[in-house]
């Protein structure tokens, strides 16, 4: 998979964890206070042909553990998210350059052969373009980044919880905004009962290792 890719990523992030094709994971959630559920294992499918940097940024951090441990952050009946590490820090610190390390905004749009990168599509002027991976689904899986700067995004993320009628697919606030770069696919509906302070015991990669380009939790450790 990883040899048919269809396109490269640019040259300035071609030596960041790339992913070049699909890959699976499995997110297991200590759930504190809820008598209906203990615990959850939520299936989580990355596409890194629609974002290979993003994904590929994530999946290297399940393989450091970064996010075992770690606890949901917000769950305010929008989303839910996670990934800001304790201390000072709002991203993950690369130990090899002791600072913290981002990825690019990562929007595919439909017709086109690669992502655009950098730039929301309404800075491109884009205000039609239909993204590839839409904000449309309970679970859709995203990146955080701080508003005003495309490329902040470091180790952040959060999952939608708005159903498909209420966030339809480009005609939200989200979409073309912030990079998609997969999708719960089990047990989703169990996210809108997971609150802050429930812990992420594990994740753990079930499939697409091998796709994994670039992985530098094998040169840091």
């Amino acid at each position: 998979m990883v040899g048919g890719f269809p396109y490269e990523v640019p040259e300035e992030y071609q030596s960041m964890p790339v992913l070049k094709g699909r890959a699976t994971v499995d997110m297991k959630v200590k759930v504190k206070e809820n008598p209906n559920i203990d615990e959850c294992v939520f299936r989580i499918i990355l596409d890194g042909y629609n974002a290979p940097v993003t994904a590929g940024n994530f999946l290297d951090l399940v393989e450091r553990h970064f996010y075992d441990g770690m606890e949901i952050q917000r769950a305010d009946g929008f989303v839910v998210q996670t990934g800001d590490p304790e201390g000072p820090a709002e991203g993950f610190i690369d130990p090899s350059t002791e600072k913290t390390r981002t990825i690019p905004l990562e929007i595919m749009v439909n017709g086109e052969k690669s992502p655009f990168y950098g730039a929301t599509l309404e800075d491109l002027g884009l205000y039609k373009a239909q993204t590839r991976l839409p904000f449309n689904a309970f679970g859709t899986m995203a990146m955080a980044r701080e508003e005003f700067e495309s490329n902040s995004a470091s180790s952040q993320v959060f999952w939608l919880l708005k159903e498909s009628e209420l966030t339809p697919s480009n005609a939200n606030i989200l979409d073309g905004r912030y990079t998609v770069f997969g999708y719960i696919t089990e047990n989703e509906d169990y996210l809108a009962d997971l609150k802050v302070g429930d812990v992420i015991e594990s994740i753990q990669v079930v499939s697409g290792l091998n796709n994994l380009v670039n992985p530098s939790y094998k040169i840091a450790g």
